[in-house]
């Protein structure tokens, strides 16, 4: 237990009704989560209103609220705290009830549209081959050195973060690498972390079902490095129009890599294959296990942070050909007949258009390239004609099918898709809305040596409709159905 004063420390407090030297349990911003003696946070959502759950939370045994408009009645004996912003009070309350945890160790946050969890996840990789206990917060999953938790969101709420900060804390860890999504960043749950570095990958068409323009999707991750410490550094991707913009008002040291610009970590591709690449990053060879041009962005992003971490060149040059490709990105098979299956996360326009142009580089043309693509119901309409126009355009045959309709009508999400594709790719589209179904079409439309690309969910092993997640794995499917058609 703790005494309510201290964990409102830096908090911006407008008000206070009753007393702050109450001995408190614990803190959270469901009402249904509340025990005796505990701190209900009324956060505004996008769904709910905490505000609305006070007085539940209150019969449920809370004993302060932490609110941005006091009740219209107040209760004899329960504290009230009235703050400016109700999200940004509850970072710096967890950071402060579990003890600062991300002070305690070095904390590299990745931002971005595309490759926050390949840089995290291969960042972990690497630091856990150098022999070091690393943790991970990541869309994928939550590592505290050994130990894995199932992650819920790419950037978990101010509570979860700080409590796993603080089990890495508990069982050694040095360094953790953490996703640091648009949605955290504008939800203040980085708010009280100390990051000791920051990493930006590139910047596409996403999100925009939640940030009303990308202008304001650019400046919610801009203000990410706009908050970072003068003592951390500030890596950004500049061959991306955004890079520059992203280091314009920070006061961390600003360091910059890139494959077609002059920047402080530099690489260039001599060697572009489906067993790896061949790269030369500031004037060494290295040949590592990851494809595509994308990768090179992302392993240079890597070699940058391990540089500014302290490490070696020659020693990171050694564990970068090393490392292994993260689930569910530009993960692949090759069937007994000769048929390779691609699986990749690819949910944005940008993201597949690298994918396709990757297997485009790599292939001989003497094969077809059939892709199966869907889009998730419930977010960003604008990008699904464009994603299904660039599906067809950069594929041999395209089969439009679900992703995770949530929802919305999947033959809906698929006829929205339909609009980008042009007159010309019209015979080689197909549209089948049962996913498996699409992937079992894909694997009998191909022959000995063609490539097939199922992207969209990656990793995912779960398909939501109608609010229902049902178990369904895109690498899983195609391994069985390959496999069934070889007998």
């Amino acid at each position: 237990m703790i005494v309510l004063k201290e964990i409102i420390y830096k908090v911006a407090i407008e008000a206070v009704k009753g007393s702050t030297d109450i001995v408190i349990n614990k803190m959270d911003f469901d009402s249904r989560n509340i025990e005796a003696n505990d701190v209900f946070v009324a956060i505004r959502g996008t769904i709910s209103n905490g505000h609305d759950f006070i007085e539940k939370a209150i019969g449920l045994g809370a004993v302060a609220i932490v609110c941005d408009t006091f009740p219209e009645v107040l209760i004899n004996g329960i504290t009230y705290i009235q703050v400016k912003d109700t999200n940004k009070a509850l970072a710096f309350m967890a950071a402060n009830y579990f003890g600062n945890p991300s002070s305690k160790l070095k904390l590299v946050g990745i931002t971005g549209t595309n490759g926050k969890t390949t840089i995290a996840s291969l960042l972990y990789q690497l630091y856990k081959k150098a022999g070091f206990k690393v943790g991970l917060l990541s869309t994928v999953k939550i590592l505290v050195d050994d130990i894995e938790y199932k992650a819920t969101h790419t950037t978990p709420d101010s509570i979860t973060i700080n409590h796993y900060l603080n089990e890495m804390v508990d069982a050694g860890v040095e360094y953790c690498f953490m996703e640091v999504s648009s949605h955290g960043i504008h939800q203040k749950r980085t708010e009280a972390l100390h990051f000791v570095g920051g990493v930006f990958t590139n910047l596409s068409h996403d999100h925009l079902d939640y940030h009303p323009t990308f202008a304001e999707y650019r400046d919610v991750k801009k203000s990410f490095f706009d908050n970072l410490p003068k003592t951390a550094f500030a890596l950004s991707n500049i061959d991306d129009k955004n890079g520059p913009v992203m280091l314009q008002n920070t006061t961390a040291k600003k360091l910059t890599y890139a494959l077609k610009s002059y920047s402080d970590y530099k690489a260039q591709i001599l060697e572009n294959q489906l067993s790896g690449l061949l790269l030369k990053i500031n004037g060494n060879e290295v040949w590592v296990k990851l494809i595509g041009t994308f990768n090179a962005y992302n392993l240079l992003a890597i070699y940058g942070t391990a540089i500014e971490l302290g490490m070696e060149s020659l020693e990171v040059l050694r564990l970068l050909s090393d490392l292994e490709s993260v689930s569910g990105r530009f993960q692949f098979i090759v069937s007994s007949s000769n048929i390779t299956a691609i699986v990749d996360y690819a949910h944005t326009p940008d993201a597949l258009e690298n994918v396709l142009k990757t297997i485009n580089d790599i292939r001989t043309k003497n094969e077809q390239l059939i892709t199966v693509v869907g889009c998730g119901g419930n977010r960003d309409k604008a990008k699904r004609p464009i994603m299904a126009g660039i599906a067809s355009e950069l594929s041999d045959k395209v089969i439009l099918t679900s992703d995770n309709p949530r929802n919305e009508d999947p033959e809906v999400i698929i006829n929205e898709m339909e609009q980008g594709i042009a007159p010309q790719n019209y015979k080689k589209s197909l549209s089948i809305t049962d996913r498996k179904q699409a992937i079992k079409t894909a694997c009998q439309l191909a022959q000995p040596n063609d490539i097939i690309l199922i992207a969209g969910k990656g990793h995912e092993t779960y398909q939501e409709v109608n609010g229902v997640r049902h178990h369904f794995d895109d690498m899983e499917t195609i391994t069985e159905l390959l496999n069934q058609l070889n007998k």
